[in-house]
């Protein structure tokens, strides 16, 4: 292990002997830190935290520490961040509760952009970027390759959908669909498919012109959502994202943006 002399490190915690652990960061006693990750300098790391191997994380970023959530007593909660992931400046990432699971999970291969927040009990999974200043309240899912843009607030227990996209400065009140492209002022809006992210992640054409289809029928025609989905299924034949919609909007909680 690679550790400045003005690091801390708790004799209690679990370090790869390829880790490097920068100027004046703090590593707590209950932290497993995984080959080939970087503490750049100033990077306080609480337990019990789980991290992966090959990570990068900025100064002044604060992982794993006390959730802000008044119900929160100390109760034993984890972080657990994957591989490959880039946790830029002044971010933080807080442990889970036992209200909610007592995890916050981050997958692998995402950007943290500074200042972003992953508050308690959030999932985030792999392939998503969160971008400067975006914060994600406690209990919310991330499905795989969203992107949430700078300034966006994701209310509690909301759910955000693989592949979709939320616009700068949105406030997101209500859960997102898959392959949406999302933006509010105040109240979140679908504007229909987040057309160029699908392309560039290898969706066919004539899926998205499927998916065009649906977005159409769920969001613009009036209907309720089980009645939209009941015309979709007449009207169309079956097709992977459209079960990906279905099986997101069976779990959907607080209703769907459109």
């Amino acid at each position: 292990m690679a550790a400045h002399p003005s690091a801390v490190v708790d004799s209690g915690a679990r370090i790869h002997d390829c880790v490097e652990i920068g100027p004046y960061c703090v590593i707590g006693p209950e932290v497993s830190i995984g080959a080939g990750t970087r503490l750049v300098a100033h990077v306080f790391v609480d337990g019990p935290t789980d991290i992966g191997e090959n990570n990068t994380f900025f100064p002044y970023s604060t992982i794993g520490v006390a959730p802000q959530d008044l119900k929160y007593r100390g109760e034993r909660a984890r972080t657990r961040i994957g591989s490959r992931n880039q946790i830029r400046e002044f971010c933080t990432v807080h442990r889970g509760t036992k209200g909610g699971g007592s995890l916050t999970s981050i997958g692998d291969d995402n950007l943290l952009q500074a200042y972003a927040h992953v508050a308690h009990d959030c999932i985030l999974g792999s392939h998503c970027i969160l971008s400067h200043s975006a914060t994600l309240g406690g209990h919310v899912t991330v499905e795989d390759y969203a992107v949430i843009g700078a300034h966006c607030g994701v209310h509690q227990f909301c759910l955000v959908g693989a592949h979709s996209y939320i616009g700068g400065f949105s406030v997101i009140t209500q859960d997102v669909i898959p392959f949406s492209l999302v933006v509010s002022k105040r109240e979140a809006r679908t504007f229909g498919v987040n057309k160029v992210g699908l392309e560039r992640r290898g969706f066919a054409k004539q899926e998205i012109q499927a998916l065009h289809k649906v977005f159409r029928i769920l969001t613009k025609s009036g209907l309720n959502t089980d009645q939209a989905l009941a015309r979709i299924t007449d009207e169309m034949e079956d097709f992977p994202g459209l079960t990906r919609i279905r099986e997101f909007v069976a779990k959907s909680r607080r209703g769907l943006v459109k």
